[in-house]
């Protein structure tokens, strides 16, 4: 059910309510909008808990200027349309004045809107397509590299990774496109061709006749951007098949520890770009918060297999506390102006945010760090 759209100015009284319960109740609420059921559920829930751990953290010390942080969660239903939904319903019911979201740059795109119309702003901790911090939308600002980073940075292995001609199979939205339109593009300049680049749908669960076309190329490498679930049937069905190729997947958030559990020896020899590695803390930007988190993260039982995601989850909600205790305020548009301000290390890399899109509506964009790990006997090293 589509949430009821309030006039103007009942849109002004929503947001000023926000500001007087939660300066009542001693308490800041950040939305956060993530696909809890569907078929991206499990990256959802990671992010989820990843963001539960950092609020903890911050409450356990004091919280953000005498305020204890509150999670207002709501579950997109991996759905574009449950995800505006959703949005609207952390601002105009929940009376968040700041969110994170949406995991899937499709999801995203379709709460962009929202963030515009009520004028509040949303730290999206996933999504990579390039065209969410190009379209003039100053209420988005974005720690996840876009597809275009992620190919910039993965430009020093094509050699190493002796590609000299790759075939794309990705998920039909907006982050496999971008994905393939990016790398595609990277490969191009570094003097690799590209041969077929194949489409799948996110909820498809046999991938046959696109992996049979692939087989029929003579590429060396295949490149493959999808959620985790999804990619573990296409490591088994490419096992299947007998197809022989460097597999190479996109979009860091991929969780290397569930594939050798659920794909087994059809993971072995695959290559993922990552954004946070906690199989190697010690060369992560902070050592000592990568660990403490991995012990959290342990403690509470969590899935190991699900920290790759956790983290982003992590880095948000500290990301925006961060801002709100610059801010001094829980007003959404002083939230919006220190999120620009914001200048901290966390799980991903440095967190500070650079202007991209058309002058004077720019989008904010940070850069983490991306590094690229492989599957190699049921273990997982490091690609130098």
């Amino acid at each position: 059910m589509k949430f009821p759209r309030l006039k103007p100015g009942l849109i002004a009284a929503a947001l000023c309510a926000a500001c007087t319960a939660n300066a009542q109740t001693n308490v800041i609420k950040i939305g956060v909008n993530q696909p809890l059921t569907g078929v991206v559920a499990a990256s959802g829930n990671f992010v989820t808990n990843g963001a539960k751990i950092a609020a903890d953290a911050i409450n356990a010390k004091g919280g953000v200027n005498g305020m204890k942080i509150e999670l207002v969660i709501e579950d997109s239903k991996s759905n574009p349309t449950e995800a505006a939904n959703a949005a609207e319903k952390l601002i105009v019911r929940d009376k968040v004045p700041v969110i994170m979201g949406a995991w899937s740059s499709t999801y995203t795109l379709a709460v962009m809107p929202k963030l515009m119309e009520y004028k509040v702003p949303m730290l999206v901790e996933t999504s990579s397509a390039d065209k969410i911090t190009q379209l003039g939308n100053p209420y988005v600002f974005r720690i996840s590299p876009t597809s275009g980073m992620e190919a910039k940075s993965f430009t020093r292995h094509v050699g190493q990774l002796h590609i000299r001609k790759a075939d794309f199979l990705v998920v039909n939205n907006d982050w496999g496109r971008g994905a393939s339109d990016a790398f595609g593009e990277m490969l191009k300049k570094e003097g690799a061709t590209i041969g077929r680049v194949e489409l799948m749908d996110a909820a498809a669960q046999d991938m046959s006749a696109q992996l049979s076309r692939i087989k029929g190329s003579d590429a060396d490498t295949l490149f493959v951007t999808t959620a985790v679930e999804q990619l573990t049937l296409v490591l088994k069905q490419v096992q299947s098949l007998g197809l022989k190729r460097q597999i190479i997947t996109t979009g860091g958030s991929q969780n290397p520890d569930q594939l050798i559990e659920q794909a087994g020896s059809a993971a072995n020899g695959s290559i993922h770009s990552v954004i946070f590695s906690p199989w190697f803390p010690e060369v992560a930007a902070d050592p000592e918060l990568t660990k403490v988190f991995i012990a959290e993260w342990k403690k509470r039982g969590l899935d190991p297999a699900g920290m790759t995601e956790g983290s982003r989850g992590y880095d948000g909600i500290a990301a925006i506390a961060a801002a709100i205790g610059k801010s001094g305020a829980t007003d959404a548009e002083k939230i919006r102006d220190a999120l620009w301000k914001v200048d901290l290390t966390g799980l991903t890399g440095k967190i500070a945010f650079a202007k991209v899109g058309p002058e004077g509506k720019e989008s904010a964009q940070s850069m983490p760090q991306m590094s690229l790990v492989k599957i190699d006997s049921g273990k997982i090293v490091s690609v130098k």
